[in-house]
């Protein structure tokens, strides 16, 4: 697991092998190594995304990896989507690009409730194919950040909206460290923060027909956006599911960022659904305080014996409940 855990690429683990134990181990059986294990735990990783989407409000996000053509030789860019239930698990997919139709393979035909995402044009084609179905949810975070690469060309009125976002966040901080439920977090937004949200959309509206701003500048460019998303901006407001932003879909994704600069590229297409599938169940190790290679020599070695009816007992979540009741968990 040193290639998804520690993010070495199979050709270093390969001259480590050779150089520091004297053993002859190839990259090209490491990779094969990886892919029957990956091909073992695939119904566990199934049960994961089952999970993640179960709840009627997921967030996602995508990023673009270099994988190995076989065909020239050459890499080209698909994408590692990841899909977050806040508070649950992760899942990653695999997938050709980044556009509409890659959704909905990744989300269940079946899914009715809340997207969270950030502004990326595929999202809204999504949703407005599966009308009735879909509610999209912004993400605050990105307005900030439009806001923020505005205040040297606009201190003032840049720098008002941040405050007024900051407010919105210390609510959000606030709700966090009395550990409030959906309801409570329903309520208190709903007597604190939309009249803030109400000030913020007057704010940028009035700006906005002022036109003392370029559209092309970056405050015009921070109050376009706003503006445009403003609808999926405020549905946290009336949902305490939902976040204020999806930072925790990004932190999520964060680590293959890490692998990416370390591995330059992922192998040949196949390698990503095997990329999926380990990195998914990593991070659900990883979140639940499991050695991921304490959890998968375990469960490698019981997975032949059982049936598709019993996968759901060897999930990293069930594995951590009876290892915490047993005294034998190992921290990651």
């Amino acid at each position: 697991m040193a290639k998804y855990c520690d993010h070495l690429p199979l050709y270093r683990q390969e001259q480590i092998y050779a150089t520091r134990h004297d053993i002859n181990i190839p990259r090209q059986s490491m990779a094969r190594w990886l892919g029957l294990a990956a091909d073992w735990l695939r119904p566990i990783y199934e049960c994961i995304h089952t999970g993640v989407m179960a709840g009627g409000y997921v967030q996602v996000d995508e990023t673009p990896v270099e994988y190995l053509s076989l065909c020239n030789g050459q890499t080209k860019q698909e994408y590692l989507w990841a899909c977050k239930r806040p508070g649950a698990d992760v899942s990653f997919t695999w997938a050709t690009g980044r556009a509409a139709l890659c959704l909905e393979r990744i989300i269940p035909a079946d899914f009715t409730g809340t997207v969270q995402c950030d502004g990326y044009q595929a999202y809204p084609s999504f949703a407005k194919r599966n009308e009735g179905r879909i509610t999209l949810a912004a993400c605050w975070a990105h307005a900030w950040r439009k806001f923020h690469e505005a205040i040297e060309s606009a201190p003032q009125h840049a720098g008002w909206l941040l405050l007024q976002i900051q407010h919105l966040y210390h609510i959000e901080q606030q709700l966090r460290r009395s550990k409030a439920g959906p309801q409570q977090r329903q309520a208190l937004r709903a007597s604190h923060s939309r009249m803030i949200v109400e000030r913020i959309h007057r704010a940028i509206t009035r700006v906005k027909r002022s036109r003392r701003h370029l559209s092309k500048s970056a405050m015009g460019r921070a109050i376009d956006y706003a503006l445009t998303h403003w609808p999926m901006l405020i549905v946290y407001l009336a949902d305490g599911r939902i976040e204020i932003d999806n930072n925790p879909v990004e932190n999520a994704i964060r680590p293959t960022a890490i692998g990416k600069k370390n591995w330059l590229f992922i192998g040949e297409a196949e390698a990503g659904l095997r990329s999926a599938i380990l990195f998914t169940i990593i991070e659900a190790c990883r979140s639940r305080g499991i050695d991921p290679q304490t959890y998968l020599r375990d469960v490698l070695k019981r997975l032949p014996t059982m049936t598709n009816r019993q996968v759901k007992y060897v999930t990293p979540a069930t594995w951590a409940k009876e290892h915490h009741r047993s005294g034998h968990l190992q921290a990651a």
